[in-house]
């Protein structure tokens, strides 16, 4: 039987195989449009990207090449500077060069002289008595020239430091120190209780010159790096405390001369701050000679304070002593006394006047007339300073010491009257434009400070607060009316330290965080002012605040490094080299202000050099 096969059912199985396939094409063309479409969303984000991309690269580019314009013009600037300095100092090297030939030719026609009268004298019958009188008469006068010219000499090594402070002072005033400490025993005792053996006791930290400390290095498997770090003063191991008072005690005139000085040491636990501040803890043991060397910066400060106030009319200077720790970031006054008239360190805050200035409300102020009036002072309260052993020391502080001597003067000199007088403007600049003076305010001055003058007059020391400037000040007032006061403010820092190294636990745990979280503080602050911030963060500790005015303000501010110099404590040792490298950064106030007197010895100096000129 044939097979018939039905085309419609042939072709509508075909029409049905098409209308599949075109269904299939058409998800197909619908998945390729939806990936076109992505594509192109990515593509208009990658171009959005890339346009972004090189608006900032562009924007970089452009602060690049301004940071280097700007680089380029300091750097001219300062290299000009430094070029004037050191054509300064070859003049006066080559003028102290003049004055010793000078010197060693006139020293010789002296002794020729001197000859030609012994001569005289042994043939006398033979001349006549005017020719010998002339050669006594030449003898004499070449005599003072040679004085006059060794006068000259030690004047020109003067102002070689006084350019140099000048120099110091037109980066802003901050100076800074470094003490390196000799290895004692106890480090050997330390190392060998780590288990490091003689590795952590090696001496890795040098003073190679009076301005340059180098740190050797020294990583596993890897060469020794030489660090090198330069300060205006270096003290080396060998160095005594005299030698290191010398350096500072020329902020004590200024100091009379209308600054306040702050001198601080800084540094770990054991490095030697309490030493350089206060002295050996072992005077007693002393005979007075050696008592009196082994003084530190505090005692030898007041020494030399009353003895440049003795210099000065009577009565014309009056000193007080305030002594303060600040522990576990609490201000107390260690001056207070309670009910039974005991000395017993009472808290106390930290405020900011109307003026700016850090102030702290009802501090004790104790009159004193001499240095072991003070001494005797300080010694007195020593024992309520915090204190506790740890494996790093076996008496470590736990507080920072802050003692401040007030000078207030009744006659200051021109300088300290200049000094004033600038003082005053710039409070009045930090005043606000609302303030104005009427009868009424001036009233109630006159009534403060009566009521302050009763408060002073009285012979028992009593709590009272430092003069601050009166919200609506008279215009009539004069600057010479009131004592002029400044302060010397000798901070001796606790010592920055490692948990895991100190061994402390419980309360002197949190005694270490506090002193380390208030010493990060304080390199956040200079930190701020090296890199010009708006803002500073004074606040974020009481330390800080207490010294406001010395590290942010116009105040002749020292930083003391004390570095220990073994392998074991080099982290440590690095950390507070930094932290005084970054001091050396800082510059306050105008950079063209400097101290009347080193003003003055350059004016002096240039018309030396004009009046005599250099061969």
């Amino acid at each position: 039987m044939p097979l018939f096969i039905n085309r419609d059912q042939i072709f509508a199985h075909q029409v049905h195989l098409l209308e599949h396939k075109l269904r299939s094409k058409e998800e197909r063309i619908l998945e390729l449009e939806t990936e076109n479409a992505l594509l192109h969303l990515r593509l208009a984000e990658c171009s959005g990207r890339q346009r972004r991309d090189h608006d900032e690269v562009t924007k970089a580019v452009n602060d690049h090449q301004l940071q280097s314009s700007t680089k380029k013009i300091t750097q001219s600037a300062l290299i000009k500077l430094l070029s004037g300095v050191q054509a300064v100092k070859h003049d006066l090297s080559e003028l102290f060069a003049v004055y010793v030939s000078f010197a060693t030719e006139l020293e010789e026609q002296s002794k020729q002289l001197l000859e030609k009268v012994e001569q005289a004298n042994s043939s006398l019958n033979g001349h006549s008595e005017d020719e010998f009188q002339n050669l006594q008469v030449r003898v004499a006068a070449l005599e003072h020239s040679l004085e006059e010219e060794r006068e000259n000499c030690r004047a020109e090594k003067q102002k070689r430091k006084e350019l140099h402070n000048t120099l110091v002072e037109l980066r802003g005033n901050i100076r800074v120190h470094c003490r390196v400490r000799p290895v004692l025993p106890f480090d050997q005792i330390q190392s060998s209780t780590s288990g490091s053996g003689s590795a952590s006791s090696e001496e890795v930290i040098h003073a190679v010159s009076d301005d340059t400390v180098m740190v050797n290095c020294v990583k596993a498997g890897m060469l020794v790096q030489n660090k090198m770090f330069e300060f205006e003063r270096v003290h080396g191991p060998e160095e005594s405390q005299e030698a290191v008072f010398e350096e500072v005690k020329s902020l004590l005139t200024s100091l009379l001369d209308g600054y306040n000085v702050c001198i601080m040491a800084y540094g770990q636990t054991g490095s030697g701050k309490t030493h350089t501040m206060m002295g050996s803890q072992f005077l007693d043991e002393l005979s007075g000679t050696q008592q009196e060397a082994q003084q530190g910066i505090i005692p030898k400060a007041a020494a030399e304070l009353f003895r440049l106030i003795s210099e000065k009319p009577a009565e014309s200077h009056t000193v007080e002593v305030s002594v303060m720790e600040v522990y576990n970031n609490e201000v107390f006054d260690l001056l207070a006394r309670d009910e039974h008239s005991n000395a017993a360190g009472q808290r106390r805050d930290v405020i900011t006047t109307a003026s700016g200035a850090s102030q702290v409300p009802s501090l004790t102020y104790e009159p004193v007339s001499n240095a072991s009036e003070v001494m005797q002072i300080i010694s007195s309260v020593l024992k309520l300073r915090a204190h506790c052993p740890t494996l790093v020391h076996a008496d470590s502080s736990r507080s920072h010491l802050i003692v401040t001597l007030t000078v207030s003067s009744k006659s200051p000199n021109a300088v300290a009257l200049a000094r004033r007088l600038q003082s005053a403007k710039m409070d009045m600049r930090r005043s606000t434009q609302k303030e104005w003076w009427s009868p009424r305010c001036r009233r109630a001055n006159l009534a403060a400070h009566h009521s302050a003058d009763e408060t002073s007059a009285s012979p028992v020391s009593s709590p009272c607060s430092t003069p601050s400037l009166s919200p609506c000040p008279s215009p009539r007032r004069s600057i010479t009316q009131t004592p002029f006061r400044t302060k010397l403010q000798l901070v001796d820092l606790a010592g920055s330290e490692c948990a895991g190294m100190s061994g402390v636990s419980g309360a002197a745990l949190w005694e270490s965080s506090c002193i380390n979280r208030s010493l990060s503080a304080l390199s956040d602050v200079l930190g701020a002012l090296a890199e010009h911030r708006p803002h500073i963060p004074y606040r974020n500790s009481k330390l800080t605040h207490l010294l406001q005015d010395a590290i942010g303000g116009d105040a002749k501010l020292l930083v003391m490094l004390c570095v220990s110099p073994t392998q074991r404590f080099i982290t440590e040792s690095l950390q507070s080299l930094g932290f005084g490298t970054r001091a050396r950064q800082i510059t306050r106030g105008n950079p063209c202000t400097c101290s009347f007197r080193s003003v003055d010895s350059s004016l002096m100096l240039g018309r030396k050099i004009t009046q005599f000129p250099l061969k």
